[in-house]
């Protein structure tokens, strides 16, 4: 349950901080997970990126400190990290539905309370995944750099894009790929693509990845995409990983779209992260 630990005191750093100029990358290093892993996991357990939840976190508290007589919407426009009263107000006005000038009017507000994570095993879902060790081995990937909020909408539009540039001639794309900067800060790589030994020359737009050895714990998953492969990995993060004496390596993730039907309720596909004993 470390990481369950880790990802409160996450949440509490945030909470702390929520009047400075903090990022992701200041949250996950406070609690010394990577960059991208921290994104990953927190986005599975909530749903959202940690801009928008600090954004909301900060809007819902700006709104509770006007109701306040003696505030003024500039002090708590700069207070929360806005560098313009009218960049504030409109970013209020998105999220509460008011401009700040009618709060004092008795307007209705929104409350976006902070958040705390936990697990609950009771009733664990049955999850089929095997462990299998592996040698170093090549991808060859289609690939292009996301952050944790730009990654929801674009991954889905480059996998829109991958077809309609009919990359697919090129080199097949049934594996999707994750994989850490060291050096990125808050960006990751996203490339579709398929083991590099599958073609004889690396294709124009193409590059090679090495993966190095690892053990993984490769992870079966039944039913239409995405959908099926969302719901696992929730399922890996709220039960799997809890319960396991595994550690989760956070540097690849690979998710392994198999022949056959997609949109069937039977289909089969795989999810792939590394981990250690």
């Amino acid at each position: 349950m470390e990481w369950v630990q880790s990802m409160n005191k996450a949440i509490e750093y945030m909470e702390e901080h929520l009047t400075e100029d903090i990022h992701c990358e200041d949250v996950a290093g406070y609690v010394h997970i990577s960059v991208f892993h921290f994104q990953r996991m927190f986005h599975l357990l909530t749903g959202m990126a940690v801009g928008e939840y600090l954004r909301k976190r900060r809007l819902s508290l700006a709104g509770e400190e006007l109701t306040r007589r003696d505030t003024k919407v500039i002090d708590v426009a700069y207070k929360y990290g806005y560098h313009s009263p009218e960049s504030f107000a409109k970013a209020f006005t998105r999220f509460h539905g008011i401009a700040p000038s009618q709060v004092k009017k008795g307007n209705e507000l929104k409350s976006f309370n902070k958040l705390v994570v936990k697990i609950s095993l009771e009733g664990g879902t049955v999850m089929d995944y095997r462990i299998e060790k592996k040698e170093e081995f090549r991808l060859l990937v289609y690939a292009k750099m996301f952050t944790d909020e730009s990654s929801e909408k674009g991954i889905p539009a480059f996998w829109e894009e991958y077809y309609q540039k009919e990359m697919y001639k090129k080199a097949p794309g049934y594996l999707g790929i994750c994989a850490q900067e060291k050096e990125g800060g808050g960006e990751f790589m996203y490339g579709i693509g398929c083991d590099a030994d599958d073609v004889k020359e690396i294709p124009e737009g193409f590059r090679v990845i090495h993966i190095p050895a690892y053990t993984w714990a490769i992870f079966k998953c039944v039913g239409p995409t995405p959908d099926a492969i969302q719901k696992t990995w929730e399922d890996i993060y709220r039960e799997w990983l809890p319960g396991t004496d595994y550690a989760l390596i956070p540097d690849y993730e690979i998710e392994n779209y198999l022949p056959g039907d997609n949109t069937s309720r039977d289909y089969v596909s795989e999810i792939w992260i590394p981990v250690a004993d």
